[in-house]
């Protein structure tokens, strides 16, 4: 399907793949150079402070991957679709780099206390289950993967909304005092899913009207 570059904002499709890439990086780099000692550094507590700045922007890159279908939906620009690869695998990275964090630099890979965080603390039980779910997915995101599922793909695809209600709790039981955050994701969540489900309802609705008229 060809897509002008008028409707990419006078861009080719190619080049605002790249430059959505490049921005969708940019924390990461943040990350690192706040872990060098930039910006501040990361604080008199490093390894929280790493871990709670890459968990914050793996959730939000999550939900920057959940909006590209209800944001092409609402637009009509179809140029959209062509990111939401792309970002759901940039999604992964990001949920990746904070368990390995975790793995890594919290646990050391002592694999004692990973077994104990992994069967006493619900906020790993599920942040875990929310990274194999989206581990699922991206191993399952290839064309070939979508040709040899069909439409049990699309059905499996659909379990990234429960990733994200897995990461929200992950947030809700590692909260304190401040549940301000946590409530925004959520809000947001139920605002992506919401639109799914009403737009569903809607194409449904227009279909069978279409078909009556016939």
């Amino acid at each position: 399907m060809t897509v002008s570059k008028e409707r990419a904002g006078g861009l080719s499709p190619r080049a605002v793949w790249w430059a959505v890439l490049l921005v969708s990086l940019l924390p990461a780099l943040w990350i690192g150079l706040r872990t060098l000692g930039g910006f501040g550094g990361l604080g008199v507590n490093p390894v929280e402070k790493l871990l709670e700045l890459s968990g914050t922007h793996a959730m939000i890159a999550l939900l920057v991957a959940l909006a590209v279908t209800p944001l092409r939906q609402l637009t009509g620009f179809a140029w959209i679709a062509r990111l939401r690869r792309m970002l759901g695998l940039v999604a992964f990275v990001y949920v990746t780099a904070h368990a390995l964090i975790w793995l890594g630099v919290d646990l050391f890979f002592d694999w004692e206390l990973v077994f104990y965080d992994l069967t006493e603390r619900p906020f790993v039980m599920v942040g875990f289950a929310a990274w194999v779910i989206l581990l699922l997915l991206t191993l399952t995101s290839t064309t070939a993967a979508q040709r040899w599922l069909r439409r049990k793909w699309l059905w499996l695809h659909r379990g990234v909304y429960v990733a994200g209600v897995l990461a929200v709790l992950h947030f809700l039981w590692l909260a304190r005092a401040d549940y301000a955050e946590v409530a925004l994701y959520a809000a947001i969540l139920t605002a992506l899913l919401g639109w799914r489900i009403a737009y569903r309802w809607h194409s449904r609705r227009v279909q069978a009207r279409r078909r009556a008229a016939a």
